[in-house]
């Protein structure tokens, strides 16, 4: 508790440090709006057009990554805008800043931390309203349902006083949680028997015999030609410092290509978009959400709302929005977060097999010890919940820094 409790009172005022006199400064925590834009952003706040306009392609890019009901972080000096955080996904954030008479901006990483948690409880009304009773945290709650969804019925298996346990690691930003809970290993006591599920280090979740418990199943969404530019987190470069990330994969190819469905799922989005110009957004299932940009044409019978199958023609290669020849911008993302494609694709039913299933069952069956021990000794963690506080901004001179956290 002393970690949380020195990061959040290490950021108790707003301050704003400019040739060396202090002035009071507002910081003001706001959602992201529907069909909001970086553009629309930029003329709320009176930061000239140009500023946008002027910005390389991909940071265009980046800003289309913004997703609507995000929370964001303002200093204001008056009615002028000073310095704004925005992310674009749990670990990377958009930073602009007022520099002299004009304005700049940057990827930068969010600054949080993480803390692993583990909770044991019994069941006394439902899964849901118990873990988030205990924690105050619905989205562990919608995860741990989630991770046994293939294994348990959750409707008839469970019953008053089977207990459950649940190893897992959550981010703090500002005194609140952050980003999506990550579960690492989770049990239920049934009647029965007892399930578990063990995070691999491929993201996906696995039995003690490393069964794969996902049943979802992504492929490549087109014939191309090349990769033409790979996903990238935007890693600390040792000279550079933070690159410029590319939350997605180029795939080149011809223009009027085929695009197709890389899975089943309901389409949430279809039209213009941005930097990426045509493009369609799929919602699948487990979590994952697909995106194809710069298409030369979304096929007319694509519409928002509507389910496709795995492999249903969405659309062709194009070149719309800021785009500079013909490819497919291919994202993935899992609960919201953007993860590299070419790790995720082809995503199947299976096990483990030969020296990657030996490592995992030397952890599973850790894991499997600690929750059989944390249920018999009704052992908990102190639960960090969500809090409400002062935030604290320090700016340097030339409002360069990156402040808010």
């Amino acid at each position: 508790m002393n970690k949380f409790l020195s990061f959040t009172c290490g950021i108790l005022m707003s301050l704003f440090f400019t040739n060396q006199t202090l002035f009071a400064a507002s910081l003001s925590e706001s959602k992201w709006e529907n069909g909001q834009t970086l553009l629309t952003f930029f003329e709320k706040n009176k930061i000239p057009q140009k500023v946008y306009y002027n910005l390389p392609v991909e940071d265009k890019e980046l800003a289309d990554e913004i997703m609507s009901g995000q929370t964001f972080y303002t200093l204001h000096d008056g009615n002028t805008l000073i310095q704004a955080l925005i992310p674009i996904n749990e670990d990377l954030q958009l930073h602009i800043f007022k520099k002299g008479d004009t304005y700049g901006m940057q990827s930068i990483p969010v600054a949080h931390f993480s803390e692993t948690m583990e909770v044991s409880l019994p069941i006394e009304s439902s899964v849901y309203e118990d873990i988030t009773k205990y924690t105050g945290d619905n989205l562990l709650a919608s995860y741990f349902i989630s991770g046994f969804r293939s294994s348990v019925d959750f409707k008839r298996q469970i019953q008053k006083d089977n207990k459950i346990a649940i190893i897992y690691e959550r981010k703090y930003r500002l005194g609140k949680y952050y980003g999506s809970p990550n579960i690492k290993a989770a049990t239920i006591n049934l009647k029965d028997e007892n399930k578990y599920i063990i995070k691999h280090q491929d993201g996906n979740f696995y039995d003690l015999k490393g069964n794969s418990l996902s049943k979802y199943l992504l492929t490549v969404p087109l014939t191309y030609k090349r990769i033409s530019s790979h996903f990238s987190s935007g890693r600390k470069h040792p000279i550079l410092g933070y690159k410029r990330p590319h939350l997605g994969t180029d795939y080149a190819a011809p223009r009027h290509t085929p695009i197709y469905a890389a899975g089943k799922g309901k389409v949430i989005f279809a039209g213009k978009k941005g930097g990426y110009g045509n493009t369609v957004i799929i919602q699948h299932d487990d979590g994952y959400r697909t995106l194809y940009g710069h298409m030369h044409k979304i096929d007319k019978s694509i519409k928002t709302g509507m389910y496709v199958a795995q492999g249903r023609k969405i659309g062709s290669v194009g070149s719309t929005g800021l785009s500079t020849g013909p490819h497919l911008h291919f994202g993935l993302y899992k609960n919201g977060n953007a993860v590299n494609p070419q790790k995720y694709l082809k995503i199947a039913t299976s096990k483990l097999k030969e020296k990657e299933k030996e490592e995992f069952l030397v952890i599973a069956n850790s894991y499997k010890n600690k929750l059989d021990s944390n249920i018999a000794n009704n052992t908990t963690s102190e639960i960090f919940k969500s809090k409400d506080t002062s935030y604290v901004v320090y700016l340097n001179q030339n409002n360069s820094s990156n402040s808010i956290n």
